[in-house]
């Protein structure tokens, strides 16, 4: 019996994918972000030499990444591969919005340096916004390890397939769950404990919409828990704590419990 076990398993083993390490992949993402805001990192570079020299660097890491991929997993076209770094300016200015959004938004923000090093929902965001680019290229796996990590780091969950508008702001943040294919608008702010979820969770559907839509301008306070592919939530809307809500709401709506009559309360916002 234990012959027949070793032998099952030296066949698991040679027929395992030939992926980096989380830690390679991880590492690499650390390197990347605080290269594009080294306020994040320790490392300063400090001429032009420097930074060209940092910048081949890390585009060799991450080749070398792509070379090593998991090939029984995604088989993404090869003029992907640097694609990437042609996307790190545009995803610089996103996160440099986020920054904004999270500074303005939250009034015990001193400084955007401060959000960039300490705050939770800059290192989320971060993360997504550098994996939903892997993602989108096709380099699956490697964009669930960047999000999984900031999720472990965080407590907040986005998943990589999520898209995001400009000026998102988290506060707080933990306990947050982005589904796969969640839509956020621009100038969105959400609580710690807000769950963006599904209805079903049937293998089946994986290749629907489960998640919902969210518009322009809208608050989601702690804990509120929006589900399913065909709810959306209008612009201008003020969602209140610990809503449970699986149906639409239209634009400029105050939607909250009243924990008094136990039911949801709507109102029209002026």
């Amino acid at each position: 019996m234990q012959e027949l076990f070793l032998k099952q398993l030296l066949a698991e083993h040679k027929n395992a994918m030939d992926c980096p390490s989380p830690e390679k992949i991880t590492s690499f993402y650390e390197a990347l972000l605080s290269f594009i805001f080294p306020d994040y990192g320790n490392e300063k570079i400090s001429d032009g030499e420097q930074l060209q020299e940092k910048y081949d660097s890390l585009q060799n890491e991450w080749r070398a990444i792509l070379n090593q991929r998991c090939k029984r997993m995604q088989h993404p076209e090869e003029a992907k591969a640097s694609d990437l770094f042609q996307a790190l300016e545009k995803i610089k200015q996103q996160l440099e919005k986020d920054v904004d959004a999270m500074y303005e938004g939250d009034p015990a923000a001193k400084s955007r340096v401060e959000v960039i090093k300490t705050y939770l929902g800059f290192k989320a965001i971060a993360a997504h916004r550098i994996a939903h680019h892997i993602y989108q290229n096709g380099f699956h796996l490697i964009a669930r390890f960047i999000s999984e990590y900031a999720h472990g780091k965080t407590g907040i969950d986005i998943h990589p397939g999520a898209k995001i508008g400009s000026y998102f702001c988290i506060d707080h943040g933990t306990g947050i769950v982005v589904g796969e294919t969640t839509v956020i608008g621009d100038y969105v702010k959400i609580y710690q404990g807000v769950t963006l979820g599904a209805t079903s969770v049937k293998k089946e559907d994986a290749t629907t919409k489960r998640h919902p839509t969210i518009g322009n301008h809208v608050v989601i306070y702690a804990n509120a828990t929006i589900l399913g592919g065909n709810t959306a939530i209008g612009d201008n809307c003020i969602i209140g704590g610990n809503s449970w809500i699986t149906k639409s709401v239209a634009a400029n709506t105050k939607l909250y419990y009243d924990s008094k009559n136990k039911h949801l309360q709507e109102n029209s916002i002026k």
